[in-house]
């Protein structure tokens, strides 16, 4: 039987590379979505192609008793989750000034709430198993630097890694790591920037180039897999060695 890994904010992106990747290395794969259903279809046909097995899970990050709800029910009908990759996220960029209540309440409900409403009801079965496990959050170099424009969605990611940090101390002992990718700036089909912003951008990149999902995954890949078992409470950044 195979390992089960949860991957929420599967329906795109690099939550569908990470998706991909790990049903490529064997894993039987959660594509989470909350309202991009057609997405997630998509990342499932694209699992089964690699010769992977998934399911569909639908919930809102941001709602903890709905997270709780639909994440025990799959594990009281399918067992304990090995693995837990926590990405689904979303921005409400603009000048602090200018952010509203919406847009600070939504950023933090989805990004960092999202930390407790989904890998809380998992980690007990996890435990139970007596079997290790893996937890990946995915903060990001606004989390790591801080960025001007997103106050709101830096202070969520600070927030991711200083969870992670804390988890890894607590679950050591059960042979269960945690750790977190921060990304910087990554291609995955849907940013937009202006010419001047994307130069800017570039001059602080010492590669010269966007990263892709899919290198996200194989990070993401390496510390799902047993060769990573003395790896925890790190926060790998993959930024393309960004100033």
């Amino acid at each position: 039987m195979s390992r089960s890994v949860l991957v929420t904010g599967a329906s795109k992106g690099i939550g569908r590379a990470i998706a991909r990747q790990l049903a490529a290395d064997g894993f039987t794969v959660g594509v989470h979505y909350h309202r991009d259903a057609a997405g997630a279809q998509e990342t499932l046909d694209a699992i089964t192609q690699v010769s992977g097995n998934g399911r569909l899970l639908a919930f809102d990050v941001g709602n903890r008793e709905q997270c709780r709800e639909v994440l025990e029910q799959d594990i009281e009908a399918h067992g304990a989750w090995y693995g837990v990759v926590s990405n689904a996220g979303i921005t409400r960029d603009g000048a602090f000034p200018a952010l509203s209540e919406d847009d600070w309440d939504s950023v933090i409900h989805t990004n960092l709430d999202s930390f407790y409403n989904v890998i809380h009801p998992c980690i007990m079965p996890m435990i139970s198993t007596r079997k290790g496990g893996r937890i990946i959050t995915l903060s990001s170099v606004s989390g790591v630097m801080g960025n001007r424009g997103q106050v709101n969605y830096s202070a969520a990611k600070a927030g991711i890694i200083g969870a992670t940090k804390a988890l890894a101390i607590e679950l050591a002992k059960r042979k269960i790591t945690v750790n977190c990718i921060a990304p910087g700036l990554i291609d995955t089909g849907m940013i937009e920037m202006e010419e001047a912003a994307l130069k800017e951008a570039m001059s602080i990149i010492p590669m010269k180039r966007m990263g892709q999902a899919e290198e996200v995954a194989g990070l993401a890949s390496y510390l799902m897999s047993d060769i990573a078992g003395y790896v925890t409470r790190q926060v790998i950044s993959i930024n393309g060695g960004m100033l």
